[in-house]
């Protein structure tokens, strides 16, 4: 497989670009792990000997590893005896080491832990939801006295509803291992906004839910809000309906809502469930959610470490570069659009042979403005949007825009070998 070479075609303008700092609240919690005792000691007792599973999930969850070690730490002074569970569904190409490796990668091991890991696959039918819809949960946590979670509350990729990315969704996808959430995926998107609390609250009533220590996280992907949630408040929703709206109030977005071409310099599976979060983006792969930006070309440059060759959500962009190509492993990723069932972020865009090709290929295909005008947003990726680049022809919508700071003079961006070097 080759890529264009760009040097036989007439050559590709690129404008000026200058550094923008965008302004977000930036309330957090100074101490994790004095917050997480706080919030769960005076509820848990009576523990004694009493084997609890520990659900923690695939996303990259700021301080996770210590808010997974504390609540460990605290079920044993407790008296109980904690192991942890992956909590991810499909992730990880649907196998226990998969899995276990996603959790090693934020320094979640049995090593730094304490305690046991049980990655296995295995599943158990708990009942029906409705007719053909079973509701499978893992055999490693029916086999505990107990089960706490710890999930993020965030919006949801891929649909709108009262409740989204949360404790209902681990609860019914994420401890449902790959073939719970292939049975709730089957379903579709539209029906998610139903089916995840509906399946969520099932589960919550058929099984011992100590609790869920959920946590919301500021525009700077820190730590603003842990919450002890007992087992009623998780059934009865409302807990987690209003920690879902506090989340999306706290987003970080791209501050700048019309423009030509969007350029992300890495996607990934710690950073979004889609590779990238289409809340910031607009880029959904359905129709069931909507918002973001407007724009009308994206080029996509790398694939994050941590997302372990899994680029689910790169058939949203328009081109990508080799060295993302390269990096892609298509069974992790076709595993993970198989059990969703929507196959579009597996597709692959044109293939560039670097990312100042990718640009500039972008840009060629952005149809409809002139030279070296094109308006063109350039972000590290979905989680780190405080400081994101911006050609020159958006400077005059910055400096109208009371949180958006300029931090350099307009240059032309330098590339060497094909990768992009700011000053």
């Amino acid at each position: 497989m080759e890529s264009l070479d760009l040097s036989k075609f007439s050559k590709i303008e690129l404008p000026k670009f200058l550094k923008v700092r965008q302004n977000f609240k930036r309330d957090k919690i100074e101490n994790v792990s004095d917050e997480v005792k706080k919030q769960i000691m005076p509820y848990i007792n009576s523990l004694r000997n009493k084997k609890i599973a520990v659900g923690v999930g695939s996303r990259g969850i700021a301080n996770i590893n210590i808010i997974t070690k504390t609540v460990i730490n605290c079920l044993k002074e407790a008296g109980a005896r904690p192991f942890i569970v992956p909590a991810m569904g499909s992730h990880g190409g649907a196998t226990e080491n998969g899995q276990i490796e996603i959790l090693n990668s934020y320094g979640i091991s049995e090593e730094t832990m304490g305690v046991k890991i049980d990655g296995s696959m295995d599943t158990k039918i708990i009942g029906e939801y409705e007719p053909d819809l079973p509701v499978y949960l893992a055999k490693s946590v029916l086999m505990a006295d107990g089960i706490v979670i710890i999930p993020r509350i965030k919006p949801h990729t891929g649909f709108r509803g009262r409740v989204e990315s949360g404790i209902c969704k681990m609860l019914s996808i994420g401890l449902g291992k790959q073939i719970g959430a292939d049975s709730i995926h089957s379903k579709g998107f539209g029906r998610f906004s139903e089916l995840i609390p509906g399946i969520g609250c099932m589960i919550a009533k058929k099984i011992n839910v100590l609790f869920a220590l959920a946590i919301i996280e500021n525009a700077y992907d820190e730590t603003y809000k842990i919450e002890f949630i007992n087992k009623d408040e998780i059934i009865q929703l409302k807990r987690e309906e209003a920690l879902l709206k506090e989340s999306r109030d706290l987003m970080a977005k791209i501050l700048l809502p019309k423009f030509d071409v969007l350029v992300i310099d890495e996607i990934g599976k710690n950073i979004s469930g889609n590779g990238q979060d289409p809340n910031v983006t607009g880029l959904y792969f359905t129709k069931y959610a909507s918002g973001g930006p407007e724009f009308k070309k994206c080029a996509i440059l790398d694939i994050s470490k941590e997302s372990h060759g899994n680029a689910n959500g790169v058939g949203v962009s328009d081109v990508i570069t080799r060295k993302l190509f390269d990096k892609i492993d298509f069974i992790s990723m076709y595993t993970n659009c198989f059990t969703s069932t929507y196959m579009e972020p597996a597709k692959i865009p044109m293939v560039a042979a670097n990312s100042e090709d990718a640009i500039k290929i972008a840009v060629k295909i952005c149809n409809g403005v002139k030279i070296g005008e094109h308006k063109i947003v350039w972000i590290k990726n979905t989680m780190k949007l405080d400081n994101i680049i911006v050609s020159e022809p958006l400077l005059e919508e910055v400096k109208l825009n009371p949180d958006l700071d300029i931090l350099t003079e307009a240059e032309d961006v330098k590339f060497y070998n094909g990768e992009p070097k700011f000053k």
